[in-house]
């Protein structure tokens, strides 16, 4: 079924849920120790931030001192653990908004409270909520600067868009060197748009997209009536239901295996033992004759675990569907001094453009 998608109204949001029924709260003031909110929120029960906003970043704080004296490993699935931990019991910490502002002193001003919640004057959500919320406002507005991209790019609401560049390089170079037919393109995953923009910059003539994540294309439809510039979207996954036979795919997949059932922006960063099967199947159906299918990938997911397959490789290992045009890689940049993740292989990351076509 063809899902092409004209208009937000097409699309359902993905937002936080508000907490809209009556809950028992215990309230939490500075004059208070962290302590013991830490200790009320891994009994499951909800604490409301009740005097100034960084009262929650005390707490969270505190929260996260307290699960870090249990995790005394440092491998990758510790670390998971640590995480899951710490999600699962600062989702218990809430602060209330009333007409779509934080009912708390010194609170920043979050424009997706309105967007988000028209309907909403008086709920709660969880305060690690909100710091997303004030973190992506904080994006969309001042937006962000992409190598080789002309434009300013200003993510929507739960969006995916990249921190490091690498990839974004890579895909790059390869359209600087491509020689190929311009009359299509498809971009599987769009997210905040990136690899769509900057294939208009090399003028294909046509370009259709697709995204599994909603936000994404009501940002996409938002930010095309500011220009002239025409994308197909397409709401579903891989290609969406959409028939048509492209000249150029293009797709960054996530890079990690699925550990465990994920949903919403998480689906950005892992994936199913399904998908790249799925994903070489329909790109053989897809492509024109001389087309080609541009993966970037990474070597991450090899690195942290020595018996991981690399589907790309054993796709081409299978030698029944595609043949390898050429593979780029470059070294991803160390990790900032400022982080909390040191481990050694950081150091061994490269990011990965595969550039495939289908066998005659």
């Amino acid at each position: 079924m063809n899902q092409l998608i004209e208009s937000p109204a097409d699309l359902t949001m993905n937002r936080p849920e508000p907490i809209t029924d009556n809950i028992s709260v215990l309230e939490y003031s500075k004059n208070i120790d962290p302590n013991y909110a830490v200790e009320a929120l891994l009994d499951g029960n909800h604490v409301l931030v009740a005097d100034q906003f960084s009262s929650g970043t005390l707490v969270l704080e505190a929260l996260k001192k307290q699960l870090s004296k249990n995790t005394h490993e440092h491998s990758f699935a510790a670390q998971r653990n640590y995480r899951e931990n710490f999600r699962q019991a600062s989702r218990f910490l809430v602060v209330e908004i009333v007409d779509h502002r934080l009912h708390v002193r010194k609170a920043p001003e979050i424009g997706w409270l309105k967007r988000l919640y028209p309907e909403n004057q008086e709920f709660l959500l969880p305060f690690t909520d909100v710091q997303g919320l004030n973190s992506a406002w904080q994006w969309f507005e001042k937006g962000i600067r992409i190598p080789g991209l002309k434009q300013t790019v200003h993510p929507f609401y739960g969006t995916y868009f990249p921190t490091r560049f690498e990839h974004i390089d890579l895909f790059v170079n390869y359209l600087k060197h491509y020689r190929g037919s311009k009359e299509s393109a498809f971009d599987i995953g769009i997210g905040s748009g990136i690899l769509s923009k900057l294939i208009q910059q090399f003028d294909f003539k046509e370009i259709n997209a697709s995204d599994i994540n909603p936000n994404a294309l009501i940002g996409m439809l938002e930010d095309q009536t500011k220009t002239d510039q025409k994308i197909n979207l397409y709401f579903g996954d891989l290609f969406a239901g959409s028939q048509k036979k492209s000249d150029l795919v293009v797709f960054n997949p996530p890079w990690i295996p699925l550990p465990k059932e994920v949903s919403g922006i998480d689906l950005a960063i892992y994936y199913d033992n399904e998908l790249f099967p799925r994903l070489f199947e329909e790109a053989a159906k897809h492509l024109n004759p001389d087309g080609q299918l541009v993966l970037l990938f990474s070597n991450l997911a090899g690195l942290m675990d020595s018996q991981f397959i690399h589907p790309i490789e054993w796709e081409l290992k299978k030698q029944t569907r595609f043949t390898l045009v050429q593979k780029t890689a470059k070294k991803v940049a160390a990790a900032s001094s400022k982080t909390k993740r040191k481990a050694a292989w950081r150091d061994q990351e490269f990011v990965e453009c595969w550039v495939l076509q289908v066998k005659h």
